[in-house]
Protein backbone atom coordinates (compact mmCIF):
# COMPACT_ATOMS: atom_id res chain seq x y z
CA UNK A 1 0.00 0.00 0.00
CA UNK A 2 1.34 3.32 -0.43
CA UNK A 3 0.45 6.36 1.36
CA UNK A 4 0.09 9.68 -0.39
CA UNK A 5 0.66 12.16 2.03
CA UNK A 6 -0.79 16.10 1.28
CA UNK A 7 0.03 19.34 3.12
CA UNK A 8 -2.41 19.27 5.78
CA UNK A 9 -2.27 22.77 7.59
CA UNK A 10 -4.82 22.27 10.16
CA UNK A 11 -5.69 19.11 12.47
CA UNK A 12 -8.31 18.75 15.05
CA UNK A 13 -10.41 16.61 17.10
CA UNK A 14 -10.17 13.60 20.11
CA UNK A 15 -8.97 10.51 19.50
CA UNK A 16 -8.27 6.99 21.90
CA UNK A 17 -4.59 6.03 22.41
CA UNK A 18 -4.57 2.71 20.80
CA UNK A 19 -3.64 -0.23 23.61
CA UNK A 20 0.68 -0.27 24.47
CA UNK A 21 2.17 -3.12 22.92
CA UNK A 22 4.46 -3.68 25.11
CA UNK A 23 2.64 -4.23 27.85
CA UNK A 24 0.09 -6.53 25.72
CA UNK A 25 3.12 -8.47 24.52
CA UNK A 26 4.64 -8.82 28.02
CA UNK A 27 1.18 -9.76 29.53
CA UNK A 28 0.22 -12.64 26.96
CA UNK A 29 3.69 -13.95 27.76
CA UNK A 30 3.21 -14.18 31.05
CA UNK A 31 -0.30 -15.19 30.76
CA UNK A 32 0.93 -17.93 28.85
CA UNK A 33 3.72 -19.11 31.90
CA UNK A 34 1.25 -19.54 34.15
CA UNK A 35 -0.58 -22.16 35.54
CA UNK A 36 -4.27 -21.30 35.33
CA UNK A 37 -6.41 -18.62 33.19
CA UNK A 38 -5.59 -15.25 32.85
CA UNK A 39 -7.50 -12.15 31.73
CA UNK A 40 -6.16 -9.21 30.04
CA UNK A 41 -8.59 -6.09 29.28
CA UNK A 42 -7.91 -3.84 26.29
CA UNK A 43 -5.29 -5.52 24.36
CA UNK A 44 -3.33 -4.36 21.86
CA UNK A 45 -4.17 -5.50 18.32
CA UNK A 46 -0.93 -5.31 16.27
CA UNK A 47 1.37 -7.40 13.81
CA UNK A 48 3.60 -7.56 17.50
CA UNK A 49 1.00 -8.86 19.56
CA UNK A 50 -1.05 -10.83 17.33
CA UNK A 51 2.33 -12.52 16.43
CA UNK A 52 2.85 -13.50 20.29
CA UNK A 53 -0.80 -14.84 20.78
CA UNK A 54 -0.34 -16.88 17.15
CA UNK A 55 3.38 -18.24 18.78
CA UNK A 56 1.58 -18.81 22.58
CA UNK A 57 -1.28 -20.80 20.96
CA UNK A 58 0.77 -22.99 18.74
CA UNK A 59 2.55 -23.64 22.04
CA UNK A 60 0.07 -24.75 23.81
CA UNK A 61 -2.14 -21.34 25.09
CA UNK A 62 -5.78 -21.64 24.71
CA UNK A 63 -7.12 -17.70 24.33
CA UNK A 64 -10.60 -16.86 24.02
CA UNK A 65 -11.25 -12.86 22.93
CA UNK A 66 -14.39 -10.27 22.68
CA UNK A 67 -13.76 -6.85 21.96
CA UNK A 68 -12.79 -5.72 25.71
CA UNK A 69 -10.83 -8.65 26.64
CA UNK A 70 -8.77 -11.65 26.39
CA UNK A 71 -8.91 -14.85 28.73
CA UNK A 72 -5.47 -17.19 28.76
CA UNK A 73 -5.23 -20.32 29.92
CA UNK A 74 -1.29 -21.20 30.16
CA UNK A 75 0.94 -23.30 29.60
CA UNK A 76 3.59 -23.14 32.47
CA UNK A 77 6.80 -24.62 32.22
CA UNK A 78 5.12 -27.49 30.04
CA UNK A 79 4.58 -25.99 26.23
CA UNK A 80 3.49 -27.79 23.88
CA UNK A 81 6.64 -29.55 21.55
CA UNK A 82 6.54 -27.64 18.02
CA UNK A 83 8.67 -28.25 15.30
CA UNK A 84 8.68 -24.53 14.00
CA UNK A 85 7.47 -21.37 14.91
CA UNK A 86 6.94 -17.99 13.02
CA UNK A 87 7.06 -14.49 14.68
CA UNK A 88 6.51 -12.38 11.79
CA UNK A 89 8.69 -9.51 11.98
CA UNK A 90 8.52 -9.25 15.61
CA UNK A 91 11.97 -9.14 17.35
CA UNK A 92 10.85 -8.67 20.62
CA UNK A 93 8.63 -11.62 20.29
CA UNK A 94 11.15 -14.05 18.57
CA UNK A 95 13.82 -13.29 21.48
CA UNK A 96 11.14 -13.47 24.41
CA UNK A 97 10.19 -16.83 22.93
CA UNK A 98 13.69 -18.19 22.34
CA UNK A 99 13.99 -18.66 26.14
CA UNK A 100 10.69 -20.16 26.38
CA UNK A 101 11.77 -22.74 23.28
CA UNK A 102 14.05 -23.39 25.18
CA UNK A 103 12.06 -25.59 27.51
CA UNK A 104 11.46 -27.85 24.21
CA UNK A 105 13.82 -30.35 22.85
CA UNK A 106 13.63 -28.51 19.14
CA UNK A 107 11.92 -25.55 18.12
CA UNK A 108 13.20 -23.82 14.86
CA UNK A 109 11.76 -19.88 14.06
CA UNK A 110 11.49 -19.69 10.63
CA UNK A 111 12.97 -16.39 8.11
CA UNK A 112 9.56 -14.72 7.46
CA UNK A 113 10.87 -11.62 6.34
CA UNK A 114 14.78 -11.78 5.36
CA UNK A 115 15.07 -8.27 4.52
CA UNK A 116 13.57 -6.60 8.14
CA UNK A 117 13.82 -9.06 10.99
CA UNK A 118 16.32 -11.56 9.35
CA UNK A 119 18.73 -9.00 9.33
CA UNK A 120 19.21 -8.43 13.02
CA UNK A 121 21.48 -9.91 15.22
CA UNK A 122 20.54 -12.42 18.27
CA UNK A 123 24.24 -13.44 19.56
CA UNK A 124 23.82 -11.95 22.85
CA UNK A 125 20.91 -14.00 23.52
CA UNK A 126 22.21 -16.71 22.26
CA UNK A 127 25.84 -17.07 24.10
CA UNK A 128 23.45 -16.45 27.80
CA UNK A 129 20.76 -19.50 26.33
CA UNK A 130 24.56 -21.21 25.83
CA UNK A 131 25.12 -21.01 29.23
CA UNK A 132 21.90 -22.51 30.28
CA UNK A 133 22.68 -25.70 28.88
CA UNK A 134 20.77 -24.85 25.48
CA UNK A 135 22.04 -25.59 21.98
CA UNK A 136 21.48 -22.90 19.57
CA UNK A 137 21.91 -23.73 15.66
CA UNK A 138 21.75 -20.30 13.76
CA UNK A 139 23.40 -18.29 10.73
CA UNK A 140 25.83 -15.80 12.00
CA UNK A 141 23.70 -15.02 15.04
CA UNK A 142 20.27 -14.51 12.71
CA UNK A 143 17.49 -16.52 11.66
CA UNK A 144 16.39 -19.36 11.58
CA UNK A 145 17.17 -20.12 14.90
CA UNK A 146 16.66 -23.41 15.75
CA UNK A 147 16.51 -24.11 19.75
CA UNK A 148 17.55 -27.33 21.02
CA UNK A 149 16.64 -27.54 24.99
CA UNK A 150 14.18 -29.41 27.11
CA UNK A 151 16.01 -28.66 30.58
CA UNK A 152 17.42 -25.05 30.69
CA UNK A 153 19.29 -24.74 33.89
CA UNK A 154 20.01 -21.74 36.04
CA UNK A 155 22.92 -20.52 38.02
CA UNK A 156 25.00 -17.69 36.98
CA UNK A 157 24.05 -15.89 33.85
CA UNK A 158 25.61 -12.81 32.31
CA UNK A 159 24.46 -11.49 28.69
CA UNK A 160 25.54 -8.20 26.97
CA UNK A 161 22.88 -5.30 27.39
CA UNK A 162 24.87 -3.09 24.19
CA UNK A 163 22.38 -4.12 21.52
CA UNK A 164 19.00 -4.37 23.11
CA UNK A 165 17.29 -4.72 26.53
CA UNK A 166 15.32 -7.54 25.12
CA UNK A 167 17.50 -10.07 25.43
CA UNK A 168 17.89 -9.41 29.57
CA UNK A 169 14.09 -9.47 29.10
CA UNK A 170 13.49 -12.31 27.46
CA UNK A 171 16.11 -14.39 30.18
CA UNK A 172 14.35 -12.46 33.32
CA UNK A 173 11.19 -14.09 32.39
CA UNK A 174 12.18 -17.65 32.28
CA UNK A 175 14.75 -17.58 34.89
CA UNK A 176 12.21 -17.78 37.64
CA UNK A 177 10.90 -21.01 36.77
CA UNK A 178 13.66 -22.68 36.57
CA UNK A 179 14.67 -25.59 39.10
CA UNK A 180 18.16 -23.77 40.37
CA UNK A 181 18.35 -20.17 41.57
CA UNK A 182 19.35 -17.81 39.25
CA UNK A 183 22.22 -14.72 39.20
CA UNK A 184 22.18 -12.68 35.97
CA UNK A 185 24.68 -10.10 35.40
CA UNK A 186 24.65 -7.78 32.31
CA UNK A 187 27.97 -6.86 30.51
CA UNK A 188 28.95 -3.57 29.15
CA UNK A 189 25.91 -1.13 29.10
CA UNK A 190 21.95 -1.84 28.95
CA UNK A 191 20.28 0.02 26.43
CA UNK A 192 16.66 1.21 27.13
CA UNK A 193 17.18 0.66 31.09
CA UNK A 194 13.25 2.21 31.10
CA UNK A 195 11.81 -1.02 29.21
CA UNK A 196 13.45 -3.39 31.68
CA UNK A 197 11.58 -1.57 33.94
CA UNK A 198 8.34 -2.86 32.30
CA UNK A 199 8.99 -6.06 32.07
CA UNK A 200 10.00 -6.44 35.79
CA UNK A 201 6.53 -4.50 36.54
CA UNK A 202 4.39 -6.74 34.59
CA UNK A 203 6.79 -9.89 36.49
CA UNK A 204 5.75 -8.65 39.75
CA UNK A 205 1.87 -7.96 38.97
CA UNK A 206 2.38 -12.25 37.92
CA UNK A 207 3.73 -12.44 41.80
CA UNK A 208 6.83 -13.52 40.74
CA UNK A 209 10.38 -12.26 42.71
CA UNK A 210 13.37 -11.09 41.45
CA UNK A 211 15.82 -8.97 43.16
CA UNK A 212 17.00 -6.10 40.83
CA UNK A 213 20.50 -4.03 41.51
CA UNK A 214 19.40 -0.22 41.45
CA UNK A 215 20.89 0.01 38.00
CA UNK A 216 19.56 -2.64 36.52
CA UNK A 217 23.04 -4.53 35.79
CA UNK A 218 22.44 -6.90 38.12
CA UNK A 219 19.80 -9.70 39.26
CA UNK A 220 19.16 -12.63 41.37
CA UNK A 221 16.25 -14.86 40.81
CA UNK A 222 14.91 -17.47 42.97
CA UNK A 223 13.95 -20.75 41.07
CA UNK A 224 11.31 -22.97 40.98
CA UNK A 225 8.32 -19.69 40.73
CA UNK A 226 5.05 -19.84 39.48
CA UNK A 227 3.37 -17.19 37.66
CA UNK A 228 -0.42 -16.77 39.34
CA UNK A 229 -3.10 -16.44 36.91
CA UNK A 230 -4.42 -12.40 37.25
CA UNK A 231 -6.31 -10.19 35.97
CA UNK A 232 -4.91 -7.09 34.16
CA UNK A 233 -5.32 -4.27 32.38
CA UNK A 234 -3.50 -2.87 28.94
CA UNK A 235 -2.57 1.16 29.41
CA UNK A 236 -2.38 3.39 26.54
CA UNK A 237 0.73 3.55 24.04
CA UNK A 238 2.88 6.49 24.35
CA UNK A 239 5.43 5.30 21.17
CA UNK A 240 2.63 5.13 18.78
CA UNK A 241 0.57 8.62 20.41
CA UNK A 242 4.07 10.33 20.14
CA UNK A 243 3.42 10.57 16.23
CA UNK A 244 0.26 11.73 16.23
CA UNK A 245 1.44 14.05 19.06
CA UNK A 246 4.19 15.00 16.95
CA UNK A 247 1.76 15.53 14.01
CA UNK A 248 -0.14 18.08 16.12
CA UNK A 249 2.96 19.97 17.26
CA UNK A 250 3.99 20.71 13.05
CA UNK A 251 0.35 21.65 12.00
CA UNK A 252 -2.27 23.94 13.57
CA UNK A 253 -3.95 22.07 15.59
CA UNK A 254 -6.01 21.42 18.82
CA UNK A 255 -6.23 17.41 19.05
CA UNK A 256 -6.42 15.81 22.31
CA UNK A 257 -5.52 11.74 22.63
CA UNK A 258 -7.11 9.62 25.70
CA UNK A 259 -5.79 7.39 27.58
CA UNK A 260 -2.41 8.32 28.47
CA UNK A 261 -1.57 7.63 32.00
CA UNK A 262 0.31 10.29 33.83
CA UNK A 263 2.29 8.22 35.94
CA UNK A 264 2.68 5.35 32.81
CA UNK A 265 6.63 3.70 33.13
CA UNK A 266 6.57 3.54 29.57
CA UNK A 267 9.65 5.64 28.78
CA UNK A 268 8.24 7.24 25.77
CA UNK A 269 5.93 9.08 27.92
CA UNK A 270 9.17 11.37 27.82
CA UNK A 271 7.58 12.41 24.32
CA UNK A 272 5.23 14.91 26.62
CA UNK A 273 8.38 16.57 28.25
CA UNK A 274 10.45 16.69 25.00
CA UNK A 275 7.46 18.78 23.00
CA UNK A 276 6.97 20.67 26.10
CA UNK A 277 10.85 21.72 25.77
CA UNK A 278 10.27 22.34 21.96
CA UNK A 279 7.79 25.39 22.94
CA UNK A 280 4.52 22.95 21.77
CA UNK A 281 1.41 24.33 24.05
CA UNK A 282 1.00 21.12 25.56
CA UNK A 283 -1.26 20.29 28.59
CA UNK A 284 -1.37 16.42 30.28
CA UNK A 285 -4.04 16.28 32.75
CA UNK A 286 -6.66 13.46 33.63
CA UNK A 287 -4.31 11.40 31.49
CA UNK A 288 -5.39 13.15 28.20
CA UNK A 289 -2.58 14.72 26.55
CA UNK A 290 -3.98 17.92 24.34
CA UNK A 291 -1.61 20.35 22.04
CA UNK A 292 -2.48 23.48 20.57
CA UNK A 293 -0.24 23.47 17.64
CA UNK A 294 0.84 26.99 15.91
CA UNK A 295 3.37 25.54 13.78
CA UNK A 296 6.34 26.83 15.94
CA UNK A 297 8.91 24.49 17.53
CA UNK A 298 12.78 25.37 19.23
CA UNK A 299 15.10 22.81 18.81
CA UNK A 300 16.62 21.04 21.73
CA UNK A 301 18.94 18.14 22.75
CA UNK A 302 17.47 15.27 23.91
CA UNK A 303 19.08 11.51 25.66
CA UNK A 304 16.87 9.23 22.55
CA UNK A 305 17.60 6.32 24.93
CA UNK A 306 15.06 7.56 27.40
CA UNK A 307 12.34 7.11 24.58
CA UNK A 308 13.70 4.92 21.88
CA UNK A 309 10.61 4.51 19.97
CA UNK A 310 9.45 7.63 20.09
CA UNK A 311 13.00 8.99 18.60
CA UNK A 312 11.98 8.83 15.18
CA UNK A 313 8.79 10.70 15.51
CA UNK A 314 10.60 13.35 17.81
CA UNK A 315 12.77 13.87 15.07
CA UNK A 316 10.47 14.50 12.88
CA UNK A 317 8.91 17.20 14.77
CA UNK A 318 12.67 19.05 15.12
CA UNK A 319 12.34 18.60 11.05
CA UNK A 320 10.67 21.95 11.50
CA UNK A 321 12.11 24.03 14.46
CA UNK A 322 14.12 26.93 14.80
CA UNK A 323 17.79 25.55 15.57
CA UNK A 324 19.48 22.40 15.41
CA UNK A 325 18.39 19.43 18.14
CA UNK A 326 20.64 16.99 18.50
CA UNK A 327 19.07 13.29 19.96
CA UNK A 328 21.88 11.36 21.59
CA UNK A 329 22.43 8.01 23.18
CA UNK A 330 19.92 6.27 20.08
CA UNK A 331 22.61 3.57 18.74
CA UNK A 332 20.34 0.97 19.33
CA UNK A 333 18.29 2.38 16.09
CA UNK A 334 20.18 0.76 14.00
CA UNK A 335 19.31 -2.37 15.31
CA UNK A 336 15.75 -2.48 15.18
CA UNK A 337 13.63 -3.38 11.91
CA UNK A 338 15.60 -0.93 9.63
CA UNK A 339 18.78 0.62 10.33
CA UNK A 340 16.71 4.12 11.77
CA UNK A 341 19.62 6.38 12.06
CA UNK A 342 21.05 5.68 8.38
CA UNK A 343 17.94 4.84 6.29
CA UNK A 344 15.82 7.28 7.69
CA UNK A 345 18.29 10.07 7.55
CA UNK A 346 18.65 8.89 3.93
CA UNK A 347 14.95 9.37 3.51
CA UNK A 348 14.38 13.12 5.17
CA UNK A 349 17.31 13.94 3.00
CA UNK A 350 15.38 13.25 -0.30
CA UNK A 351 12.37 14.77 1.23
CA UNK A 352 14.20 18.09 1.82
CA UNK A 353 15.31 17.98 5.55
CA UNK A 354 18.38 18.74 7.04
CA UNK A 355 19.84 15.99 9.22
CA UNK A 356 22.71 14.66 9.97
CA UNK A 357 24.01 11.24 11.35
CA UNK A 358 26.60 10.16 13.83
CA UNK A 359 27.25 6.59 15.16
CA UNK A 360 24.55 7.19 18.08
CA UNK A 361 23.13 10.41 17.20
CA UNK A 362 20.90 12.15 14.58
CA UNK A 363 21.09 16.12 14.60
CA UNK A 364 18.33 18.09 12.59
CA UNK A 365 18.85 21.52 11.27
CA UNK A 366 15.45 22.62 11.51
CA UNK A 367 13.87 24.39 8.50
CA UNK A 368 11.18 26.03 10.07
CA UNK A 369 9.17 27.37 6.74
CA UNK A 370 9.03 23.70 5.78
CA UNK A 371 10.57 20.88 3.47
CA UNK A 372 9.81 20.06 -0.15
CA UNK A 373 8.74 17.47 -0.33
CA UNK A 374 7.54 15.62 -3.69
CA UNK A 375 9.57 12.73 -4.11
CA UNK A 376 8.46 9.04 -3.33
CA UNK A 377 10.07 7.39 0.16
CA UNK A 378 11.50 4.15 0.82
CA UNK A 379 10.00 3.06 4.34
CA UNK A 380 12.63 -0.17 4.85
CA UNK A 381 9.67 -1.75 5.79
CA UNK A 382 9.41 0.00 9.55
CA UNK A 383 6.08 0.87 11.21
CA UNK A 384 8.19 3.68 13.24
CA UNK A 385 9.82 5.24 10.18
CA UNK A 386 6.51 4.95 8.53
CA UNK A 387 4.39 7.16 10.87
CA UNK A 388 7.45 9.50 11.25
CA UNK A 389 8.21 10.26 7.86
CA UNK A 390 3.77 10.58 7.67
CA UNK A 391 4.60 13.52 9.29
CA UNK A 392 6.86 15.01 7.54
CA UNK A 393 4.78 14.93 4.80
CA UNK A 394 2.06 16.52 6.13
CA UNK A 395 4.19 20.00 6.64
CA UNK A 396 6.09 19.61 3.28
CA UNK A 397 4.84 21.95 0.34
CA UNK A 398 4.34 18.74 -2.17
CA UNK A 399 3.65 16.33 0.44
CA UNK A 400 5.48 12.88 0.18
CA UNK A 401 4.35 9.42 -1.38
CA UNK A 402 5.50 6.63 1.16
CA UNK A 403 5.95 3.15 0.11
CA UNK A 404 5.03 -0.20 1.96
CA UNK A 405 3.11 1.75 4.13
CA UNK A 406 0.94 -1.60 5.27
CA UNK A 407 3.79 -2.26 7.67
CA UNK A 408 2.42 0.96 9.80
CA UNK A 409 0.27 -2.02 10.93
CA UNK A 410 3.33 -3.50 13.05
CA UNK A 411 2.34 -1.52 16.04
CA UNK A 412 -0.67 0.59 15.30
CA UNK A 413 -2.94 -0.59 11.99
CA UNK A 414 -5.31 2.70 12.42
CA UNK A 415 -2.26 4.97 12.24
CA UNK A 416 -3.80 6.54 8.85
CA UNK A 417 -7.58 6.06 10.12
CA UNK A 418 -6.76 8.08 13.17
CA UNK A 419 -4.42 10.48 11.39
CA UNK A 420 -7.68 11.13 8.70
CA UNK A 421 -10.38 11.34 11.46
CA UNK A 422 -8.36 14.50 12.54
CA UNK A 423 -8.82 16.08 9.34
CA UNK A 424 -5.13 14.68 7.32
CA UNK A 425 -4.75 14.86 3.84
CA UNK A 426 -3.78 10.73 3.23
CA UNK A 427 -4.37 9.00 0.54
CA UNK A 428 -3.79 5.15 0.83
CA UNK A 429 -3.45 3.08 -2.76
CA UNK A 430 -3.33 -0.26 -2.86
CA UNK A 431 -0.38 -1.22 -4.89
Amino acid sequence: MKAIVKPTPRLGGTINALSSKNYTTRYLLIAALADGTSTIYYPAHSEDSDAMRRCIRDLGADLEEDDEKMTIRGFGRHPKHVSELNVGNAGAVLRFLMSVAAFCPEVTFINAYPDSLGKRPHDDLIDALKQMGVEVEHREGKLPLTIRGGHPRGGKITVSGNVSSQFLSSLLFVAPLLDEDSEITVLHDLKSKIIVGQTLEVIAQAGVKIEASDDLMHYKIPGKQEYKPQNYTVQGDYPGSAAILAAAAVTHSDVTVLHLAEQSKQGERAVVDVLRAMGVDLTHENDAVRIRGNQKLTAGEFDGDHFTDAVLAMVAAAVFAEGTSRFYNVENLRYKECDRITDFVNELRKAGADVEERQSEIIVHGRPQGVTGGVEINAHYDHRVIMALTIVGLRSEQGLIINDAHHVAKSYPHYFEHLLSLGAQIDLVQE
